[in-house]
């Protein structure tokens, strides 16, 4: 696994990563990671690689676009010294398009969306050791639905700010995707965005997979 001994991993995000997390720090006892993917893989870190001593925290906030995440970077990011970065973000910047299309204050286009990430990508990758770019996704199996087309487009430049940043990616959509052969997008989201226990389960899984984690350690 490319996870070292004692490392911290931060992970930063909307209520998707929130999920009720502790305030402020996102870390400690009595459910401090929330109740979503974030403590999903905390539990498997600690159940299978515990000799590792690996630190989660978790700096998710309800409602935020990558914005919001710009103007908290210095003290939920920068001053944690996270030796491990994950970011998934999007879902709001992408929803309020057409939840409150008229308040256009609240909308993150794509093209701000690219270049905010882009920037705290750059400033960020050279004081952490491994950054995973994650990125947001739409329970809807139609891919010609309009809210899933347009999510799918800020996933793609996830995928190339990944790329051209030489960051880990993980293609959360598609891990959903193939789930959705199977079962009806509401089982997974009510809402098609907050995922059930078992929608958190396919998040936790693809991070790991990026992180070479062994399902098969003894």
């Amino acid at each position: 696994m490319l996870l070292q001994q004692g490392e911290k991993l931060l992970f930063i995000g909307d209520s998707i990563t929130d999920c009720d997390r502790q305030r402020p720090d996102g870390e400690g006892l009595f459910g401090a990671l929330g109740k979503g993917y974030v403590s999903i893989v905390d539990a498997f870190l600690q159940a299978v690689y515990p000799e590792l001593g690996i630190r989660v925290v978790n700096m998710g906030v309800s409602g935020n676009t990558v914005v919001n995440l710009q103007e908290r970077w210095e003290q939920d990011v920068s001053a944690r010294k996270p030796d491990w970065l994950s970011i998934m973000i999007g879902t709001n910047d992408v929803w309020r398009q057409y939840d409150t299309p008229f308040i256009k204050e609240w909308h993150v286009y794509a093209d701000r969306y690219e270049a905010t990430l882009r920037e705290l990508v750059g400033r960020t990758k050279a004081q952490v050791g491994r950054i995973v770019l994650m990125t947001p996704f739409y329970l809807e199996s139609n891919k010609d639905d309009a809210m899933r087309r347009t999510m799918d487009e800020y996933g793609a430049i996830v995928k190339k700010v990944a790329e051209e940043e030489g960051t880990l990616f993980v293609d959360t959509q598609a891990a959903f995707d193939r789930v959705l052969k199977e079962l009806y997008a509401a089982t997974l989201a009510w809402d098609r965005v907050h995922p059930t226990q078992a929608g958190h389960v396919v998040l936790a899984r693809a991070f790991l997979n990026a992180v070479v984690f062994d399902w098969n350690k003894a």
